[in-house]
């Protein structure tokens, strides 16, 4: 009973009138006061505006705390607030306080999205089956002329119009004339497609850059660039630097004989399990049969076995090979091993590199009857820029039983001969 009689004496009197407040006065008033301390804290969190505005629009229903809404808002400005609330919002009761302070501060909502339409559909692409244009080398052919050779998709250039132009751009001249920059010089660029249809998924494309003049005939050096269109209906293209030259680079006697070698060879690219006897038995005849002022230019496309490349070594260390790593080229499907891209490669590459360039495969011999020599042979062709020698099957048979027998041979083909 004492504990009554205390709080009947805590009631009564002049003091305890003047304090007379209930217990749920108090829990309101230390509620509302510990909510309005963590709404001010949660507003100097920037990057945590979404649960201030899910915090004010709870916070309403409690009819309990007093109105917090307009103090929080005037710490920052109104406009504020509804910037910072409209991009984090992403549910209806989340935009509600942010609509009413944008139209406080603007006459007008921004406009809704149209709907969209159902039958309207869309066609997302991922990937590409096959590029515009795989440069592989870029090479000048003369003064004022330059080829890019390369793969470009077969289906693209079969049933659609994919074209190029050129661009030369000139560096900077080092004297600073005050003239200004540059002019760059633009020029139509001619294709050519010498695979003969036998492209797959890739094509070899060559692209041929013709200017009126030469475009470093000041030995300035510069870039040459490429665009490469998709079709000519439409303008879409790709941009890229083909080939630069370095200033003072260019020499134009490389353009004219006498040339390095007398002949250089260009071979295929070379695949499967080879022979490593066969292959030193092969080149050390050719290397023979060419004389000294001769080369030869090989591709390993993973032929090149280790023993293989031991019996190469000699001939890369005394100059008379040159061994290319085109590993890279089975990453692009094109017709067997992309010879015919190795070939053109080759051809432009080492173009004004020797007098004759030969085009034959590590598994056929040239072989001259009645003693006559090369040079006897290519002296009643000059006037010719190429021409074919007719290839006798090899007989596969090691050794002939009856010179007047036919035996058995493998498929013949033609030997091609490229004058420079």
């Amino acid at each position: 009973m004492k504990p009554a009689a205390v709080r009947k004496d805590a009631g009564g009197g002049v003091g305890g009138a003047a304090f007379g407040i209930s217990c749920l006065d108090i829990k309101s008033f230390i509620a509302s006061l510990v909510l309005l301390t963590l709404i001010m804290a949660l507003w100097q969190l920037h990057p945590y505006q979404p649960i201030l505005a899910i915090t004010r629009s709870s916070s309403s229903s409690c009819p309990l705390l007093p109105p917090t809404t307009t103090t929080v808002k005037s710490s920052l400005p109104t406009t504020t607030a509804a910037a910072a609330a409209v991009p984090f919002s992403n549910s209806t009761s989340d935009r509600a306080p942010s609509t009413t302070a944008a139209r406080a501060t603007r006459p007008t909502s921004p406009p809704s999205r149209p709907l969209k339409d159902p039958n309207k559909r869309e066609l997302r692409p991922y990937g590409s089956a096959a590029a515009l244009f795989v440069q592989m080398g870029a090479y000048r052919g003369g003064p004022r002329t330059f080829a890019i050779v390369g793969l470009a998709s077969k289906p693209a250039h079969v049933f659609g119009t994919p074209y190029f132009k050129c661009e030369w751009l000139p560096n900077p001249d080092p004297a600073g004339g005050g003239g200004g920059a540059p002019r760059p010089v633009r020029t139509k660029a001619y294709k050519m497609l010498p695979d003969w249809g036998y492209g797959r998924v890739y094509s070899v494309v060559i692209v041929n850059c013709t200017f009126p003049s030469n475009p470093n005939a000041g030995n300035r050096g510069g870039r040459l660039l490429v665009h490469a269109y998709y079709s000519t209906a439409s303008r879409r293209y790709e941009r890229f630097v083909a080939l630069e030259e370095a200033p003072g680079s260019y020499d134009e006697a490389r353009f004219r004989p006498p040339f390095p070698y007398q002949y250089l060879y260009c071979g295929s690219s070379l695949y499967g399990n080879i022979s490593a006897p066969r292959m030193r038995e092969w080149l050390a005849y050719h290397a023979h049969f060419f004389g000294p002022r001769s080369h030869f230019v090989l591709h390993d496309a993973g032929g090149v076995s280790p023993e293989v490349r031991a019996v190469l070594d000699p001939w890369v260390r005394a100059g008379r090979v040159t061994l290319q790593d085109i590993r890279a080229q089975a990453e692009y499907d094109g017709y067997y091993y992309n010879q015919f891209l190795v070939v053109n490669d080759c051809l432009h590459r080492y173009r004004h590199a020797a007098n004759w360039t030969f085009f034959f495969d590590v598994d056929e011999y040239i072989y001259l009857p009645d003693g006559r020599t090369l040079e006897e042979v290519l002296g009643q062709l000059e006037q010719y820029t190429q021409f074919t020698i007719e290839q006798n099957p090899m007989s596969s048979k090691l050794c002939v039983e009856d010179p007047t027998k036919d035996y058995p041979s493998i498929d013949s083909c033609n030997t091609i001969l490229q004058s420079a």
